[in-house]
């Protein structure tokens, strides 16, 4: 598991390498200072794991993830609470307050899912004003073409994200992401019943009553997919 630390400050990224020393899961494939040099070593190492650091000058941890299109794992590590808090509700797999203890570095690496090696996006991260969600894609029922942004529908929260639904649909997985129309995608596993529209196209009703026509072109399609 490749893991990239990004952290300004030097003695804590070293004291990280040191915990991580002994770990045979773990390499760690490089060290960022900054946001910004996060942003630009991240598509050169594809790290299954970011140890990152919240405030840092310039681009905080989180301004850095809204703009990565390829999210890998999340581990925070702050100094501060109120910054460990604002983590935990953005639910990363989990977040280490300094000095870091082995103990609790240990329960996080616990939580890190062992990566398949697949190219397919797997959770996305939103904001919204000052709250902010790492969403796993199974969570979200639709997606929302919104310009050039797109609205992401998990849950009763549907903030938008600074990417194309057309970029997104790129790298979803087909077996659960359907395109239904021009600006909407559905996640097939919410489909709760599929019913006939007037015009002899298909209307799909989502768990939690949300319904979405489609074209007959998308329908018959989707007849396919679902074997109807």
């Amino acid at each position: 598991m490749r893991a990239l630390i990004v952290d300004d400050e030097r003695l804590a990224r070293l004291e990280l390498r040191r915990l991580l020393a002994d770990d045979p899961e773990v390499e760690i494939s490089g060290e960022a200072r900054n946001a910004e040099e996060a942003l630009a070593l991240i598509p050169k190492l594809a790290p299954d794991l970011l140890f990152l650091d919240i405030q840092m000058p310039g681009m905080s941890g989180f301004d850095l993830l809204e703009r990565l299109d390829d999210l890998p794992q999340v581990i925070f590590t702050t100094a501060y609470d109120e910054y460990a808090i604002k983590a935990f509700e953005v639910n990363a797999l989990d977040y280490l307050l300094k000095p870091i203890a082995p103990s609790r570095l240990a329960a996080a690496l616990a939580k890190v899912r062992p990566c398949g090696g697949q190219a397919r996006l797997e959770q996305v991260f939103v904001r919204d004003g000052d709250r902010c969600w790492i969403v796993r894609l199974p969570e979200i029922f639709m997606l929302e073409s919104e310009g050039n942004y797109t609205r992401v529908c998990f849950g009763d929260q549907r903030p938008l994200i600074r990417r194309s639904l057309n970029a997104l649909e790129q790298q979803l997985d087909p077996a659960m992401f359907f395109r239904a129309g021009r600006k909407q995608i559905v996640n097939l596993k919410w489909i709760e019943r599929v019913d006939i529209a007037v015009g002899g196209g298909l209307v799909v009703t989502l768990r939690g009553g949300r319904t979405v026509e489609m074209s007959r072109r998308q329908s018959a399609r989707l007849r396919e997919t679902l074997s109807l």
